[in-house]
């Protein structure tokens, strides 16, 4: 006899996603949870990680806002208030946690605390409570921050993402080194350099900032804007024992030019996260787990080696985005149902790194459309000459577009203000297959941002406007 009609092991993104999804389909759900609903994403990642950013914007922006004609009170210089950061970082995740809990409520999801584990007979076991079982289970467990060996994490001087987003420091570090440059290390280094931190990249592969991702060209003008407001970046740099010294810690490291040491107050270690399937009862319920770590599942239902067994979002082999892990959330849940749900198409999910300026991309880089032997057109719009870029005094971005020759769009990739929110128009492009000609017919407002978007389409077609 099953408990409920799903077990949901984790709480995260994956996790509520599917609890709400499944409860709104009329199913019994319960919801196993060791710590706060909500996840990595809600209390040490997503949201306020982007709260941090935000607040970096509005210092920057308010730093130069004798440019746009206002002038501040008495002149002088604002101060970067970090106590009041946190402490409006930590408001908005207690009011997104709130309401969460509330829709759980609401839906009559069970939501039971404490460590779960798969069972041998494919139960759920809650740490300090009942077993619960389910017609069919699915596992969400997410992940952690990767460890560099020999390089300690005392939560202190030497920290994860984890520890930064969590902070409740009453200052600012004065110098920083950031070990990893892809979007979390990126993230990071944007907040620093724009809050005035003295802050040092260092990236084990070429080109430094966002070296696997997006498209170069986008991530060559984040790379430009970094250093022009005053980020350190030293590309294929081999960091090695950390030396701490009574005034902070000494970062020796190599790169092709030669060694060097800095010596920082605070290292950021962002060199990915990994999976978190240990202790999960895999094995004994038959669950195949691979040697990285991630549970194997057939990607077009989530379905793991076991009948009955789902697994989604970080514990995976997917992209370990939030929304990738809602959208795996709906395919488990629509397969339990007997339907026959399409697969997410992991070539066609749209990513954002969140910095100043944003980087945004969905579908195929110029270079992996090559690599696939596609036969390519590609068109680009700067946005030094957008009207609303200028008004806005951001003029650092691009827009690119990458479309198989005389046929569909493949790649939309852009850098620059917004590029979060005005990307969505090249996702539907992308996973449309709609003709770069076809999108250029459509009316974009002016002035806006996104008609860089709508004037780098209707290039394709031999003729432009002002490009």
């Amino acid at each position: 006899m099953a408990d409920y009609d799903l077990v949901v092991l984790g709480g995260g993104p994956g996790g509520y996603a599917a609890a709400l999804y499944a409860a709104s389909a009329g199913l019994s759900v319960a919801l196993v949870e060791k710590e706060k609903v909500g996840g990595t994403c809600l209390h040490r990642g997503c949201i306020p990680a982007k709260a941090l950013l935000h607040a970096a914007e509005v210092f920057r922006t308010v730093s130069h806002a004798a440019e746009h004609g206002v002038k501040l009170p008495g002149g002088g210089a604002p101060e970067p208030d970090w106590p009041a950061a946190n402490k409006r970082k930590a408001g908005i995740v207690t009011q997104l946690h709130k309401g969460l809990s509330g829709l759980l409520k609401r839906r009559k999801v069970a939501v039971l605390s404490g460590f779960g584990s798969l069972t041998a007979d494919g139960a759920v076991q809650v740490e300090g409570g009942d077993t619960v079982r389910g017609k069919a289970t699915i596992v969400t467990t997410g992940s952690v921050p990767r460890a560099i060996p020999g390089m300690d994490v005392d939560g202190v001087t030497v920290v994860t993402s984890d520890h930064s987003t969590n902070s409740d420091a009453d200052r600012l570090p004065e110098r920083v080194a950031v070990i990893g440059g892809g979007v979390i290390g990126a993230e990071f280094a944007s907040v620093y350099t724009d809050l005035g931190v003295s802050t040092t990249l260092l990236e084990a592969l070429p080109h430094g900032v966002l070296p696997i991702g997006p498209d170069r060209d986008c991530a060559d003008v984040l790379a430009r804007s970094l250093k022009k407001r005053g980020l350190s970046i030293h590309a294929e740099a081999r960091v090695g024992n950390l030396e701490k010294t009574g005034s902070g810690v000494v970062v020796p490291f190599e790169t092709p030019t030669g060694s060097e040491k800095i010596e920082v107050d605070q290292v950021l270690v962002s060199i990915g996260r990994r999976p978190v399937t240990e202790g999960l009862g895999a094995e004994a319920a038959g669950v195949r787990i691979d040697e990285r770590g991630f549970i194997e599942v057939d990607p077009n239902t989530m379905l793991t080696s076991r009948p009955g067994v789902y697994a989604i979002g970080d514990c995976v082999a997917t992209p370990g985005l939030a929304h990738v892990a809602y959208a795996e959330a709906m395919v488990a849940v629509d397969h339990m149902l007997g339907e026959n749900p399409p697969p997410v198409d992991y070539d066609k999910v749209p990513w954002v790194v969140y910095t100043h300026p944003e980087v945004a991309w969905t579908g195929l880089t110029e270079a992996e459309a090559r690599s696939r032997g596609y036969d390519i057109e590609v068109h680009k719009h700067a946005m030094v000459g957008n009207g609303r870029a200028m008004i806005l005094g951001e003029t650092d971005g691009l827009v690119k577009i990458v479309a198989a020759k005389d046929g569909p769009v493949l790649g939309f990739h852009m850098a620059g203000p917004w590029a979060s929110e005005l990307m969505h128009s090249g996702y539907l492009s992308v996973n449309w297959e709609a003709l770069p000609s076809d999108v250029g017919r459509l009316i974009h407002a002016h002035p806006s941002l996104s008609e860089a978007i709508g004037e780098t389409m209707i290039t394709f077609s031999g003729r432009s406007l002002h490009g």
